[in-house]
């Protein structure tokens, strides 16, 4: 879902910079048609101090008087092998939580430290999931990334609205999607995840949005003038 909002926000007036595991030279051959600024960064998520302060020195050599608004998107998340919290390893542990919660809570501090002065309109916007919200067996990492995202994101507002030009931020679940996660748990040992049947029945009744369907409402919820009035939402609010 990344890459498909990446391909949407390129448009005439918008300036991007994407960051993920690999650049991707067919999103740059687009942004070099349409015209659009696009900076990539290849950057390991699991580094959240080299991430956020790489992002917090590019924003400081920003001019603010170059945009109009400027927006942070956390999407990043990972869902480790499948599998109850006493089979599953430390280090994949780990890897969730500073993907999941570590990682975005790092990336908003950064950006909303470095662009605090800027005299213009802020958002952070928290890809978040049910599963923030409601637990699942075999899923206690993913749950508790996700819920944290929620959590911080609610303190982040309480933070915001301290300051008269305060960033308007939201972790949004995006609805069900069929991604390479929606594969991970369909493929899932079906003994290790009681609720695999839920996410095979989900794609076998066509209930699953693409990733180009999930991109555009997320992004119109972006767009909303009310975006941020609560902090914790669903895209089908």
């Amino acid at each position: 879902m990344g890459l498909a909002m990446a391909e949407k926000l390129l448009q005439k007036g918008n300036a991007l910079l994407c960051i993920s595991r690999h650049a991707n030279p067919d999103l740059a051959l687009v942004a070099q048609k349409v015209g659009v600024p696009l900076t990539q960064w290849t950057q390991d998520l699991t580094d959240s101090e080299g991430a956020s302060a790489r992002l917090h020195e590019w924003l400081h050599h920003q001019n603010p008087a170059d945009f109009a608004s400027a927006s942070l998107i956390n999407n990043a998340g990972v869902i480790p092998p499948i599998a109850p919290l006493r089979q599953s390893k430390p280090a994949d542990l780990a890897f969730a939580l500073r993907v999941g919660v570590e990682a975005p809570m790092a990336l908003s501090a950064a950006f909303l430290g470095a662009t605090q002065n800027w005299p213009i309109a802020r958002k952070v916007l928290n890809i978040s999931s049910g599963l923030g919200r409601y637990a699942m067996a075999s899923q206690a990492a993913y749950c508790a990334a996700k819920a944290g995202m929620d959590h911080f994101t609610r303190c982040m507002a309480l933070d915001e609205a301290l300051h008269a030009n305060g960033a308007r931020v939201c972790s949004l679940a995006p609805g069900v999607i069929d991604t390479d996660m929606q594969v991970q748990m369909r493929g899932a040992v079906g003994d290790a995840f009681p609720d695999q049947s839920k996410f095979l029945q989900l794609k076998a009744q066509g209930q699953l949005s693409s990733p180009a369907q999930a991109a555009t409402q997320v992004l119109g919820y972006l767009a909303r003038p009310d975006f941020g009035d609560k902090p914790v939402a669903d895209v089908r609010d």
